[in-house]
């Protein structure tokens, strides 16, 4: 499997193994220390915990899910580093899905002023989403990654034996960011999407790869999110507030459902405001309702949506930012939409159930 080169960093994807092995210890660091949460600590770990027995690491284990991502979890991982011995020439090594690399990355990047680390991604979301860019943080004042950093792992490795420890939601969840990453760039990975609707027989190397190959373009073009790396917002303002909001109640969504839908709106918007067709409106449409179905968005919680995306760190100005879609596989950057044309993406999504 290949090899992505970055200028700073490789990604391997590929089984973890001895070449990675020798390539860590070629590193000399004087310390490895092992980030897991209590689901990758049970699923993942012992994939590889005998290989990394030579490192004699430190082991760290964080609860799951995004609602320990937080300055308090941070805390907790720089007291288990200080008790170890940690200092800025050790490694963190990421083992888990988002929110572990986000974290445990945002961690090590400000430990001592920064310190190494790797990106071991075990989720599909994660491989080809997450791991990729340099974009590290954790929640803060109910906002997602609203405090963090840019910093560049070391080396990440992605090893897709570790979808075998995921869920088919989880799976789900990962595979809205494939998507996202067609509508934005390439209309005949999209075509070709569009003929799955059964996740269960995919290749997922071959997709993790073909992912990760567009958004390391766009990363390398626009490493800091000054311009085209926006693009890969797509989905993201309106998603990440109702992925807010079902994050407080009783159900809360994975990453990619409420992506999925956020990617349903803000596909409305693009036809309102860029001219996107209705057919492709109503494609892009359907094919996400086929994959994930309808969320049930309550009436009634528009303006706290919109409260969110107020603070969403993609605003320039007092107005809320949108990457959107002029076509499949192009995208336009830097687009605004008034509060009333962002409600009526919402009452169009809730129409669709």
């Amino acid at each position: 499997m290949p090899v992505l080169q970055l200028d700073h960093y490789d990604i391997d994807i590929s089984p973890i193994g001895t070449d990675h092995l020798r390539w860590l210890a070629a590193q000399e660091f004087a310390g490895i220390a092992v980030l897991t949460d209590d689901n990758t600590a049970q699923h993942c770990l012992p994939l590889i915990k005998e290989q990394l027995a030579v490192f004699q690491p430190h082991y760290i284990t964080v609860p799951a899910g995004e609602k320990h991502k937080t300055l308090e979890t941070c805390q907790h991982i720089w007291e288990q580093l200080f008790q170890a011995g940690a200092g800025r020439n050790w490694c963190l090594l990421n083992l888990g899905g988002g929110v572990i690399g986000d974290m445990g990355g945002f961690c090590a990047g400000t430990f001592k002023r920064g310190m190494d680390f790797i990106q071991i991604p075990t989720t599909l979301l994660s491989q080809v989403d997450a791991s990729v860019g340099g974009k590290l943080g954790i929640d803060f004042y109910g906002v997602k990654n609203s405090i963090g950093l840019f910093r560049d792992p070391r080396a990440v490795w992605a090893d897709a034996r570790f979808f075998q420890t995921l869920s088919a939601r989880e799976l789900r969840s990962g595979f809205a960011e494939i998507i996202k990453h067609a509508l934005i760039a390439d209309v005949q990975q999209w075509q070709e999407l569009q003929q799955i609707t059964h996740l269960e027989s995919i290749d997922w190397s071959e997709w993790v790869a073909r992912s990760v190959s567009i958004k390391q373009e766009i990363v390398k073009e626009d490493p800091h999110e000054k311009g085209i790396r926006k693009a890969l917002n797509f989905g993201h303002t309106i998603g990440h507030a109702i992925e807010s909001y079902f994050l407080e109640t009783a159900t809360p969504l994975l990453h990619g459902e409420a992506i999925a839908a956020g990617m349903i709106c803000e596909a409305w918007l693009s036809a309102k405001q860029l001219g996107l067709s209705k057919p492709k409106l109503t494609a892009i449409t359907d094919y996400f309702l086929t994959i994930y179905g309808h969320q049930a968005i309550p009436e009634g919680i528009d303006e706290l949506l919109l409260s969110t995306m107020r603070q969403d760190k993609k605003n320039e100005d007092t107005r809320i930012n949108f990457s959107l879609i002029p076509a499949a596989g192009k995208v336009a950057v830097n687009q605004t939409a008034t509060e009333e044309e962002i409600v009526g993406s919402l009452v169009y999504y809730r129409a669709l159930g």
